[in-house]
């Protein structure tokens, strides 16, 4: 009897914020293991998501998205970028494609320097334009048209992670790319991840969506206790949320303590599904300034 070929490589999702990066992961998965807002810039480190059927284990690498904002904060994510581009066996730049729709001016603008980078790279590039849903496809060929200029190279995919469209196909595209290889991890596992840095997520994640425009990105969290008491079938989290002003702080915690107790609750939600069991979140609010600039607090804790 013929053996089936088995496929195992890695692939780095990149490309501008706010395309959906952090959600075509989460849909490929069919669970979340990376936090998504309506915010550019959610995603700060290299979530890595595990993808595993009989025929391949696929190695998604989300990735901050591109940005041209400065400061140490900024240059950590694009580093986080690069070296998922450098560790990839497949890349899968994903656009906006509604956006493009809308403001065809901007697409060079955005891409075009991902695109002379990977001119005369030899690994596959499937790019990805998502968000078709948005738009009718009367207003498709026009996009696909000008992606295909410029990334003569690569295969042009349209989808929509949000609803799915065109996922299943997508991710038997990306299988066949793959090189030939055994599965790294075991067939259960999602994340390479700790349970800490992706409970700290949740909780930014919530931070994010409650918090005005010029908060989230000063804020940072970090799990500094968890206890099983096996006993109560309860797992014990205390996590503190760092901002970088003492203004911050107050908005965190809210009137009369509201705003950390409403974010609590959002997260304590997530994070039970997450952990399959009871869970006690105690949240702290401290002041940590100028923490963006801090290279050891900026240390990647998904690969702690």
């Amino acid at each position: 009897m013929t053996q089936e070929i088995h496929h195992c490589g890695s692939v780095s999702i990149m490309g501008p914020s706010n395309a959906g990066k952090s959600t075509l992961l989460n849909a490929f998965l069919g669970q979340k293991v990376s936090i998504v807002t309506p915010r550019a810039q959610t995603t700060r480190n290299r979530i890595v998501g595990i993808l595993t059927n009989p025929s391949a284990q696929t190695i998604f690498m989300d990735t901050p998205g591109l940005t041209q904002v400065r400061g140490r904060l900024s240059k950590t994510m694009t580093q986080a970028v690069w070296q998922s581009l450098a560790l990839a066996d497949v890349i899968l730049p994903v656009l906006d494609a509604y956006l493009y729709v809308r403001r065809p001016e901007f697409l060079e603008r955005d891409l075009a320097s991902v695109a002379v980078t990977l001119a005369n790279d030899s690994r596959p590039v499937i790019v990805v334009a998502n968000k078709i849903d948005l738009f009718s496809k009367s207003r498709m060929l026009p996009l696909l048209t000008r992606l295909q200029k410029i990334w003569p190279q690569a295969e042009i995919f349209p989808v929509s992670a949000l609803n799915k469209d065109g996922l299943s196909e997508l991710a038997h595209l990306v299988e066949s790319r793959l090189p030939e290889g055994e599965a790294h991890y075991p067939e259960d596992q999602l994340s390479t991840a700790s349970l800490c840095f992706m409970v700290a997520e949740i909780v930014r994640e919530k931070l994010f969506m409650r918090l005005r425009e010029e908060v989230p990105y000063g804020v940072a969290v970090e799990v500094e206790r968890w206890e099983e008491e096996p006993e109560r079938e309860q797992t014990i989290i205390h996590a503190v949320i760092y901002v970088a002003r003492s203004v911050h702080k107050a908005m965190v915690i809210g009137r009369g303590g509201s705003g950390i107790k409403e974010i609590g609750v959002e997260a304590r939600r997530d994070i039970i599904d997450l952990v399959g069991g009871k869970v006690h979140l105690e949240l702290w609010v401290k002041v940590r300034e100028n923490w963006q600039e801090d290279l050891a607090f900026l240390r990647d804790p998904g690969e702690m």
